[in-house]
């Protein structure tokens, strides 16, 4: 049986138009805080990131922020963290947020948060992992998505054999919930991608 000990985050490095939006990074920042939950995201200090690992931090919580050299001034590295990585490209930098996670939640954001959403996906579907993956569907945000992974199960181009395993939470409160019961049928080992994977990865 897994426990989740981290989560990964992802989401965007702007505030959005909507107020809601940066209410639900602080909420879920509060929430991982105040249970013990390391949170491991981006690495920068504003937009939603920003929000949610201050969040974290002014509720007691421990923060690992991975970002690529590149990055840093743009996105303004967050220095209050416990843990910084600086990575040398986007490949590590996910691969190291892989690692360091048990489990993957995304919040708003833009392209950059729907690929790396996607790319867990796909390495779920393709069996590299088993760890949850989950969005928070504040506003109706990812409605759009939901409605084109309908369209591709019902076109077959997502085949029964290799189901998408996307969690959706609607509030901030369901969020550790849905994740913590996912959790429950895998084992350590499932959790791991092997070396020979990651390689080929």
């Amino acid at each position: 049986m897994s426990t989740i000990k981290s989560i990964c985050v992802y989401c965007a490095s702007g505030p959005g138009n909507d107020p809601v939006f940066l209410e639900a990074a602080k909420k879920f920042g509060r929430i991982l805080g105040e249970n013990g939950i390391r949170l491991v995201y981006g690495g920068g200090s504003v937009g939603l990131m920003g929000a949610l690992a201050e969040s974290v931090l002014d509720h007691g919580g421990a923060v690992t922020g991975v970002i690529p050299d590149f990055l840093v001034n743009r996105e303004h590295m967050l220095l209050r963290v416990q843990e910084r990585v600086i990575t040398r490209d986007m490949h590590e930098r996910k691969w190291v947020m892989f690692e360091r996670a048990d489990a993957f939640v995304a919040l708003p954001g833009g392209i950059g948060t729907l690929e790396e959403l996607v790319e867990q996906l796909t390495w779920a579907q393709l069996g590299r992992h088993k760890k949850p993956i989950l969005i928070l569907n504040v506003a109706r945000f990812w409605d759009p998505l939901c409605v084109l992974l309908e369209q591709m199960e019902k076109l077959d181009f997502i085949r029964a054999n290799l189901p998408v395993n996307l969690l959706v939470a609607e509030q901030v409160e369901e969020i550790l919930p849905k994740l913590e019961e996912a959790a429950r049928f895998v084992s350590d080992a499932e959790r791991q991608m092997t070396p020979v994977a990651a390689k080929r990865m």
